[in-house]
């Protein structure tokens, strides 16, 4: 019937579907890839305990082409700041975890102080320290900039994440003090972090002890500030 406005034109139809799923199937499969470059990646950075691979070395373990890896990413730099990036976020999940399972206390700065540093004993931090000092080492030695900012971000991400926390558990506390709080031990931990890294064998079998005591040490220096002791 010409001009019924219910009518279906079906070869229509059926291109606009067969398209629609020729994209999806494309987009599937930039997904895959995409996953299989930062996969293959993270794995070489774990075995080699830095990111010291080549393009080609990553293809192949990706089971990529060479030009499949520069379609996703503009250099292997990239490829390797993603990868500390997503391990960036499997860090400040754990965090949380560990905060959210904290036991609530009263409100006081006292308090809010030993949740924190309850926060920082109880998460597994040295593994990510380990894993990003090895990748972005490479970047740091040729002076990349952007090494730098991921480092720096890592850490106001895990502040801006506590300092939430807390705010939710405790909506009366005063921002500022919070923010302070939080600032000062994570912003000590990275000073720790930095200190550990290039002190210790990671693969040494007191290295988690010594971890420990630097952790202690930060959360006395804070706790206690820098007054006489008597």
């Amino acid at each position: 019937m010409h001009g019924c406005t219910e009518c279906i034109d079906v070869p229509t139809v059926l291109r606009v579907t067969t398209q629609d799923a020729a994209t999806d199937r494309r987009t599937a499969l930039k997904a895959r890839s995409r996953r299989a470059i930062l996969d293959a990646a993270d794995a070489l950075i774990a075995e080699r305990g830095a990111a010291q691979f080549t393009v080609d070395e990553l293809a192949e373990r990706a089971d990529v082409s060479r030009r499949t890896v520069f379609n996703h990413f503009g250099s292997l730099e990239d490829v390797v700041l993603s990868t500390c990036t997503e391990r960036l976020g499997l860090v400040i999940a754990q965090v949380e975890a560990v905060a959210s399972a904290t036991p609530v206390g009263d409100g006081t700065r006292a308090s809010m102080f030993d949740e924190l540093a309850q926060t920082l004993r109880g998460a597994d931090l040295p593994p990510a320290i380990t894993y990003l000092a090895g990748a972005l080492g490479p970047l740091a030695e040729g002076d990349d900039p952007r090494a730098q900012m991921l480092a720096e971000e890592a850490f106001s991400r895990v502040a801006d994440h506590l300092a939430g926390e807390l705010v939710r558990r405790y909506p009366a506390a005063d921002l500022l003090d919070v923010r302070l709080l939080v600032s000062s031990l994570v912003h000590g931990v990275a000073v720790i972090a930095l200190h550990w890294v290039t002190t210790t064998d990671p693969a040494a079998p007191d290295a988690r002890a010594q971890w420990d005591a630097l952790v202690d040490r930060l959360i006395h220096s804070v706790r206690a500030g820098y007054m006489p002791e008597h």
